[in-house]
Parts: C-alpha cells; sequence; structure tokens
C-alpha cells in the first residue's frame, strides 16, 4: 500500500477479485437452484426431500445454457450502455480542453506522464464534493467531477483526486466494480422477479384453494387410508413441500445478501491502493490528505444510487456496523497516507466559524486547526508568545499597540503579522 511498490498487490488484488467475482457468478446458478426448487414443488405437492433435490439438481444442468445466456445478455447490455444509465441518474455531461482548460490541462498531464489513455472528462453540476471512474474498456473510461469539487479544492488537491481515479482505472477496479455491480443486479434483479412471482401466485394460491389445498386435501386422505402408521410418509408429502420451500427462500436470501457483500468488499480494499497510486503520480501525498479532508462528508449526490456512490471517491453514506459500509473511513486512508507514503497527518477540518476551538484552549502539543482567511491568515504559530505578550496567554499580542513612531524602525527578528517585530511595536535606531 506504499507509494511505490504497488504492483505486487494490485495482483494479488486483481486475483482475489477475480475468485469473487466467480463466486457472484455462481450465486446466479443458486438462484436457478432455489428457483427450481419452487417449482418442482408446485409440480409436486407429495415428493420426498430427497426427490425435490435431485429433480431441482437436475433441472439446473438441463437449464444451464439459459441461465448462462441471460446472465451473459445481463452483462451484454450492461456493457454497453451502462454509462448511458450513469449519466441519465448523474446528469454528467463531457466537456473539452476549451469548456475546462484547468482540468482537463491537469488530467491530461497525468495521463502523459505515465502513458495512461486520456479518458473522457465529464462535468456534473453539483454541490457536493466528490469524483468518479467509469467504463470497461479504454474506448469508455471517463472520469466524472462535480462542479463542487471544482469550487473548493485548490489545483494540487484536484490534481490528487485525478490521480486517485486514474490508479481506479489503471489497476482494473473500474472494470471489476462495474462488473462485480453487473452480476449482483443480475442476482438481485432474479431474486425480486422469484419473490413478487412466489408472493403474486404461489402463496396467494396456496391459501385459496390452489395447489396448497390439493396438497392438504391428498396429504389428509393418504394419512386416512393409511392409518396412524404414516408419519414417515407425511414427512415426504406436504411437509417435505414446506421445507424445500423455506429453504429456497433461504437460498435466495444468502446469495442475494453475499453478492452485496462481496461487491462492497472489493470497493474498500481498492480506495487504500487507489491513494496510494494517486501519491505515486502526483508525489505530493498531502494534497491527497487535504483532499480527502475536504471531501469528507460532503461528497452525497443528490439523487444518485448506491451503485454511483459504490464508485465515487468518498461515500459519506454509512453500512451497519461497517459490514455494508463501500469505502473506508477517511481517518484510516489519511493514518495509511501518512505512515506508509510520508504524508502529515491533518485532522478533520476546522467547523464553523462559531463552533471552532480557540487556539488558547487546545491541549498541550496539539495541532491547531487551520487559521480562517482574515488579515492575520499567514502569521505563523510560534513556538513561544513573542517577548513583551503577557505570560500564560499564548500568541498573544499587548493591547492597543500605538503605530510605529516617526524615525523608529522595526528591530532585529522580524515577527510575521500585523505588528511587525516580536520585540515591540518600534526601536529607534
Amino acid at each position: 500500500m506504499a507509494a511505490y511498490g504497488l504492483y505486487t498487490h494490485i495482483a494479488a488484488n486483481k486475483t482475489r477479485s477475480m475468485i469473487l467475482l466467480a463466486g457472484l457468478f455462481a450465486l446466479v446458478y443458486v438462484v436457478v437452484f432455489a428457483v427450481a426448487l419452487i417449482i418442482e414443488v408446485m409440480n409436486n405437492g407429495q415428493g420426498t426431500i430427497n426427490y425435490y433435490l435431485r429433480t431441482a439438481l437436475h433441472d439446473v444442468i438441463r437449464t444451464l445454457p439459459f441461465s448462462t445466456g441471460a446472465a451473459l445478455l445481463w452483462i451484454v447490455i450492461a456493457y454497453f450502455f451502462h454509462q448511458n444509465m450513469i449519466d441519465a441518474i448523474t446528469g454528467g455531461e463531457a466537456v473539452t480542453r476549451q469548456q475546462q482548460p484547468r482540468l482537463y490541462n491537469l488530467l491530461e498531464n497525468l495521463c502523459i506522464s505515465r502513458g495512461i489513455p486520456m479518458p473522457k472528462l465529464k462535468i456534473m453540476e453539483s454541490d457536493a464534493l466528490n469524483a468518479f471512474a467509469t467504463g470497461l474498456n479504454p474506448r469508455q473510461y471517463s472520469v466524472t467531477v462535480t462542479t463542487g469539487l471544482l469550487n473548493h479544492l485548490d489545483d494540487q488537491e484536484i490534481e490528487a483526486v485525478l490521480g486517485h481515479e486514474l490508479t481506479h482505472i489503471r489497476n482494473g477496479d473500474v472494470q471489476m466494480m462495474v462488473i462485480a455491480v453487473i452480476i449482483a443486479g443480475a442476482v438481485g434483479f432474479f431474486a425480486e422477479i422469484l419473490f413478487r412471482g412466489f408472493a403474486n401466485f404461489g402463496y396467494v394460491g396456496w391459501g385459496s384453494g390452489g395447489s396448497g389445498s390439493s396438497w392438504s386435501s391428498s396429504s389428509s386422505s393418504s394419512s386416512s387410508d393409511r392409518g396412524g402408521g404414516g408419519s414417515s410418509d407425511k414427512k415426504g408429502s406436504g411437509g417435505a413441500a414446506v421445507l424445500i420451500i423455506v429453504v429456497a427462500v433461504v437460498l435466495i436470501v444468502v446469495a442475494w445478501a453475499l453478492s452485496q457483500l462481496v461487491k462492497l468488499a472489493l470497493s474498500r480494499s481498492r480506495e487504500f491502493l487507489a491513494d496510494a497510486g494517486s501519491v505515486e503520480l502526483t508525489k505530493n501525498p498531502d494534497a491527497m490528505i487535504s483532499a480527502l479532508r475536504k471531501i469528507e462528508g460532503r461528497g452525497e449526490l443528490q439523487g444518485a444510487t448506491s451503485v454511483v456512490m459504490e464508485l465515487c471517491v468518498d461515500n459519506p453514506r454509512e453500512g451497519f456496523a461497517d459490514v455494508f459500509a463501500t469505502h473506508p473511513s477517511v481517518e484510516s486512508r489519511v493514518q495509511a497516507l501518512v505512515k506508509y507514503a510520508g504524508g502529515h497527518y491533518e485532522g478533520p477540518l476546522a467547523l464553523p466559524a462559531s463552533q471552532e476551538q480557540s487556539a488558547d484552549t487546545l491541549p498541550v502539543g496539539a495541532t491547531p486547526p487551520p487559521v480562517p482567511s482574515g488579515p492575520w491568515s499567514d502569521s505563523a504559530i510560534q513556538p513561544g508568545p513573542p517577548q513583551g505578550t503577557p505570560q500564560g496567554v499564548p500568541n498573544a499580542s499587548p493591547p492597543n499597540v500605538p503605530p510605529p513612531l516617526p524615525g523608529t524602525a522595526p528591530g532585529p527578528g522580524p515577527f510575521p503579522g500585523p505588528w511587525g517585530n516580536q520585540t515591540g511595536p518600534g526601536r529607534r535606531q
């Protein structure tokens, strides 16, 4: 995760990602197996558990070309139209060098410095501070930046954010995330169709004289014909059907949950590498830290789906107990940049002026927050108070300091600030 020597980590993460994506694709077949179980129960309510499992597995094998083809069709549609769908959601529009020379030049310089193909550059009208990259091949790659990010970050910070997104593209993260989202969407889509069909047809039919009633009547008649010694037959008829339905529903829920968890885990594992990759491109870890601190808590894209937020630099939407969080916290990312990339720690940005903590109330050894803009914004914090300053009040100045007298000049050791020197208002030559 350091700024240099990332390639071993990148290769390992790509291998893990391929395994996870293969697992996601396998979840489609789990959903198909659950569907087959329910269909077999609806066709024959008198079977045993072994019968249902065996016939459902046979159905999965027999329909394997169709289920695979449906999943591949879903992927093909998303492959060609996912960018259109994202642009429709976010309102991103492509821009040229003439329209955004500042942003375009920053991105182009980074691409030239590392021999990276220039992705499309898009602007999204939003006050949020965020950016994201999308695409599945070099012809589709694009980087979208919000207007809020352009208005609040300086050139070095914007360059760090662009480097973060270029690293996602260079490492193949964007491809992995888009594919993971596509397959997870397929699992969710099939699961939703099944639940809707199950609720609208299956459950209602069972409760209103449908196949469920025939199971109950046939089961009761079978029991009356065989007397009291048919407990095993009961397990092989109506009871087995209910149990198989429960198993099918559990399989669908587990498949959907795993698809979401794996998709989110892919995003979390890549943000640290993208931050470090940005430092590798820009050689400026402090710019990445400063950009993250400015973006922190200000990246919510109104109206954006969870899929779009998972692709962003920061996703402020929190998950339950960090299990469903798509990004690591900004604090952990900053700590990683300080530890592994040589950055300097910068705490959260100061609160609004009415809630800021003043310098004289800071604990000993603590770093004060950034000085707000104003006439003293360039003054540096000194290790001790200037001469003539009342004891016990750090960095304070004597009240009612008069202007320098005629014929006086500042003494040695100038003190940066409005009062001109460190030893007093003036000294005669």
